[in-house]
């Protein structure tokens, strides 16, 4: 699996930050965004949308791969998270994608490169989510 570029790497967080400020988040006030690349080079955003009941509550990283699918994409090479009201800091759990997220990401994008936007690092599915519920086979 190749990494993304460094450069194709930040464009991903910017587009991720930018879609955050378009997130509804009035009860968390904890806004995220989330920008995926397909394997052509489509860029898909999405930003968190809440709900007063909780469970409800769509997470960016669903809204970005709701849209890529929707718009017909068939491989998603990689995934930038921005959580612009998050301190980035030694704790990085509030900054990674939750377990619904995971999974989601297990079913629709198992090869992507994961980006947090803000970590010097970046991440594959395995390292955050070793054993999923399902996953494809190819």
């Amino acid at each position: 699996m190749t990494s993304v570029k460094n450069e194709a790497r930040d464009r991903l967080a910017a587009a991720a930050r930018e879609a955050a400020r378009c997130a509804y988040a009035p009860y968390s006030k904890f806004r995220v965004g989330a920008a995926v690349e397909s394997g052509d080079g489509q860029v898909f955003v999405g930003a968190n949308v809440e709900n007063a009941s909780f469970g409800l509550t769509l997470c960016a990283e669903r809204s970005a791969l709701s849209a890529a699918v929707s718009a017909g994409a068939e491989q998603i090479v990689a995934i930038a998270v921005a959580c612009i009201d998050a301190e980035v800091g030694d704790d990085k759990r509030p900054l990674l994608p939750c377990g619904a997220c995971r999974q989601w990401l297990a079913e629709l994008a198992p090869g992507a490169e994961i980006i947090i936007a803000g970590l010097d690092r970046r991440f594959r599915l395995g390292e955050l989510l070793p054993f999923p519920f399902f996953v494809p086979r190819e």
